[in-house]
């Protein structure tokens, strides 16, 4: 690369914060050539955050000002109402199961309100009701996640700053049509991004840093993630399948027009956990996911890869499902900006470039099957495990805008007989997968403690009580009432994978 080129390069980042990369011309959605066959959602027209939301008509403003709970304006709110929250402190948890509500901080002066965990409150805002804005907080020091969605269809999440939150930054999970914009994340021993069990999401113009992960796209559908600054984590974007989990793939996935830089950090993950087995350097980190185009990323100084693809057999901390097929399959690379990465790879990438007679610092490393994978222009790269790709069929995804929805998805109602069924898939199964180990325990060794004790579970998840070293601590989930509570043990002991 030439001197002039890699000074335009460290340019860049600038107009992250000066609006050009977000907004200016150069960053227009493209759009997809014909040749392409997706099996995702229908491409969107025009804005991306036309019809994530439909609030339906105006309701009332609920004002919140220092002194006073933001819950009490939940539980007071209507369907439609707006809440405003004024610039100060509030210590508590934001638990929001109604829908059409607008969580929205007010800002004065640059100042915002601040959602203050004292590092001893679990977690800042939880939603389960359909129809979801959050916007313009300052949320930081809590235990376990930022905002974090439960089953909820159509949400918005945008312009909040997340700070040292536990394990997830944004966690929408089991969510329909979806938009994560403009927030800056940081300091997750997770994912500051993490989509979970999800369909058609948009997640864009984020900057994520510090964190574990940077941005994760887990047993999720018809997604894109795009112009997002994603720097100084251990692994940068990951499009994984988690085994074990009720959905049992991830497909349709486009990372595109994205800055991946210096991911280098120390992993800092829960020992043991599937997150924990990333390597320290990781640019983009696909795992047994299908249909993944990469296009047109900024890639560089991450030490250990530019891009990894692997399938389950070779990915460390992570157990086979037999439902979920654990080979990449479809992954698609086209044009892509890397530089300066794989300086300080890892013994086992020196091994697999070593059967290939290669040197120097790997790109792009493929370890384990891939069926019906391609790349484009290769010799721009030092690889190892694609010299059998053939070249794609396409070279852009100019006509792809995002995979939002035209209209809103059906709000996800829930039948009394299926409460615990959907707290499970909603909240258990952030942290609990059937089979293997993700933040807690498998559901298999919960069950063969609890048995035919549903009351006991649920007594425990009121109040639990640190039980392994080897495990976090589970935080209390006493927002939910004991109904759901026992609800939820009582799937959760019979469950199957």
């Amino acid at each position: 690369m030439k001197k002039t080129t890699i000074a335009l390069a460290l340019l860049l980042p600038v107009a992250f914060f000066t609006g050009q990369y977000f907004s200016g011309p150069a960053m227009q959605a493209p759009s997809l050539t014909a040749d392409v066959s997706f099996s995702g959602g229908a491409a969107a027209s025009g804005n991306a955050k036309k019809s994530v939301i439909d609030h339906g008509e105006d309701g009332q403003v609920h004002q919140v000002k220092p002194g006073q709970l933001i819950m009490d304006a939940v539980k007071a709110a209507q369907p439609g109402d707006v809440i405003q929250v004024f610039p100060g402190d509030y210590v508590e948890t934001v638990y929001i199961d109604k829908d059409n509500i607008r969580l929205s901080g007010v800002i004065i002066d640059g100042q915002r309100p601040r959602l203050y965990g004292e590092e001893r409150l679990n977690d800042a805002i939880l939603y389960s009701g359909n129809n979801i804005l959050i916007e313009n907080f300052l949320i930081t020091k809590y235990k376990g996640n930022g905002i974090m969605g439960q089953a909820g269809n159509n949400f918005e999440i945008r312009h909040n700053i997340i700070e040292d939150t536990g394990v997830y930054g944004i966690f929408p999970q089991l969510g329909i049509n979806g938009l994560v914009e403009h927030n800056v994340i940081s300091g997750i021993e997770d994912a500051a991004i993490y989509v979970g069990m999800s369909d058609h999401i948009h997640v864009a113009n984020n900057e994520v840093f510090d964190s574990v992960a940077g941005i994760e796209i887990e047993n999720s559908r018809h997604a894109v993630v795009e112009n997002n600054f994603v720097h100084n984590n251990t692994g940068g974007i990951l499009a994984f399948v988690t085994p074990g989990l009720p959905i049992k793939d991830t497909v349709d996935v486009i990372i595109r027009n994205n800055w991946i830089s210096n991911n280098n950090t120390a992993n800092f993950g829960a020992p043991g956990s599937m997150v924990a087995g990333i390597p320290a350097g990781t640019g983009i980190l696909i795992m047994a996911a299908d249909e993944v185009i990469i296009e047109d990323n900024i890639i560089i100084g991450n030490k250990t890869a530019g891009i990894i693809i692997t399938d389950h057999q070779n990915a460390p901390n992570t157990t086979l499902d037999p439902e979920s097929d654990p080979t990449p399959d479809k992954v698609m690379v086209l044009n892509n900006l890397m530089y300066n990465n794989g300086y300080d790879t890892i013994a086992e990438a020196k091994v697999l470039m070593a059967t290939e007679f290669k040197q120097g610092q790997p790109d792009i490393i493929r370890v384990g099957n891939s069926n019906g994978s391609c790349i484009n222009n290769p010799q721009q790269y030092i690889t190892v495990g694609v010299s059998k790709w053939p070249a794609c069929s396409f070279t852009n995804t100019d006509s792809v805008v995002n995979y939002l929805l035209e209209e809103p998805a059906a709000p996800r109602t829930v039948a009394a007989d299926e409460k615990g069924k959907y707290v499970y898939l909603g909240v258990c199964t952030g942290c609990h997968a059937y089979t293997g180990r993700l933040i807690g325990p498998p559901v298999q060794v919960i069950q063969s403690l609890y048995m035919d004790e549903p009351q006991a579970l649920a007594d425990y998840i009121l109040n639990p009580v640190k039980k392994r070293d080897d495990y976090p601590a589970m935080p209390k989930q006493d927002y939910l009432d004991a109904e759901t509570r026992l609800a939820v043990a009582e799937y959760m002991l019979k469950v199957g994978n």
